[in-house]
């Protein structure tokens, strides 16, 4: 079963309660499959590897070009092996990048170093913002036109970063960069569904904000299908799902972050926008955009309407509850910081 259909169903009915109807969707059997060329930078590493299998078996993938400054060629002959149609190259090192890059729809980066513990995701920003600025670089010389997934920590700043590196080479389109914090709604329905024994598959729980700590806004108020909390379960439900990546780091015990969990996020937000690419109506996903939904605020996480070019459209945030806007005032001073910390390292690398 796809990724996204898991999702989709809940995620419309959970956006038609909090903005307008939708249309009815076309079924997927009629839906033609465009080629399509897959950039995944980073792909040796942690989330890498798990996350280039995933799109090996994907069916809206036709190539898949895998870059990393070491060990891409034994994971793409690996891959190789997976009798699915996907065609998967192997570029490594600055040279062969530009290579990879040519003629991608979908640029997807997890490439940078992973959280260890006591670190926070700020504690990244130093070695991470480099290379987000160096790939974005590239991507923006040899692929304009394509839709660029960040998932490189802090997602908060390295989005912004991306953002300034793509204005600098006069290629910034602000529907084709997007930052990846599907994880975040992916621990909110598991954790939601667990709580609530319901099934997973059923389950859409909003997530708006950022990708770091007190950032990370679940809309418990806004779930589908509707579920109840008191407030002490909706502050514990809240901080658990915002601790969740903390949690899987210190359980790895300096082995690695979330890994794993972070492949499937990112696998699912690929192919909900190549599902958008295609042309197939109504993908709503939540994401790291740049938005106009808080004011002052110029990313911020919410719903997404994703279509053939990219983000097709920002959904407003819908009603919110005592507790949530309390939280989204608390959590703003935060995510300005992060998002001013990466414009300020891309404006001055660019000076």
């Amino acid at each position: 079963m796809l990724l996204a259909q898991r999702n989709l169903g809940a995620a419309q009915r959970s956006h038609s309660r909090a903005a307008a109807p939708m249309v009815a969707r076309v079924t997927r059997r009629n839906l033609r499959c465009e080629a399509r060329k897959v950039a995944l930078l980073g792909a040796a590493g942690g989330i890498g590897q798990p996350l280039s299998l995933l799109l090996k078996m994907n069916k809206f993938v036709t190539e898949l070009a895998l870059y990393d400054i070491v060990g891409v060629a034994g994971v793409a002959a690996d891959l190789s092996h997976c009798n699915t149609p996907v065609k998967v190259t192997a570029h490594t090192g600055p040279e062969e990048l530009a290579g990879c890059l040519s003629g991608a729809d979908l640029v997807v980066i997890p490439a940078g170093v992973p959280r260890k513990p006591g670190m926070t995701r700020d504690d990244l920003f130093n070695t991470n913002a480099g290379i987000v600025q160096g790939l974005v670089q590239a991507a923006g010389k040899n692929c304009p036109q394509a839709v660029l997934e960040i998932i490189t920590n802090p997602v908060n700043s390295t989005v912004p970063i991306a953002a300034e590196t793509l204005k600098a080479l006069g290629v910034y389109d602000p529907k084709k960069l997007i930052g990846v914090t599907t994880l975040d709604i992916v621990r909110a329905n598991t954790f939601v569904a667990e709580a609530r024994g319901l099934d997973m598959k059923d389950v859409d729980v909003p997530v708006i904000g950022g990708h770091a700590g007190a950032t990370i806004l679940p809309l418990l108020s806004q779930t589908t299908p509707p579920v109840t909390f008191t407030e002490a379960e909706k502050k514990a439900m809240t901080e658990k799902i915002q601790n969740a990546g903390t949690v899987v780091v210190e359980a790895k015990a300096g082995k690695g972050s979330a890994t794993l969990s972070m492949a499937y996020a990112a696998a699912r937000m690929a192919e909900s926008t190549l599902l958008g690419l295609n042309g197939e109506p109504n993908i709503y996903e939540c994401a790291f955009v740049q938005s106009d939904v808080v004011a002052g605020v110029p990313f911020f996480a919410s719903k997404v309407l994703l279509g053939p070019h990219g983000v097709a459209k920002v959904v407003g945030l819908g009603e919110l509850d005592a507790f949530e806007s309390a939280a989204l005032q608390d959590m703003l001073p935060q995510l300005k910081t992060e998002i001013q910390k990466g414009l300020d390292f891309a404006k001055k690398v660019s000076a």
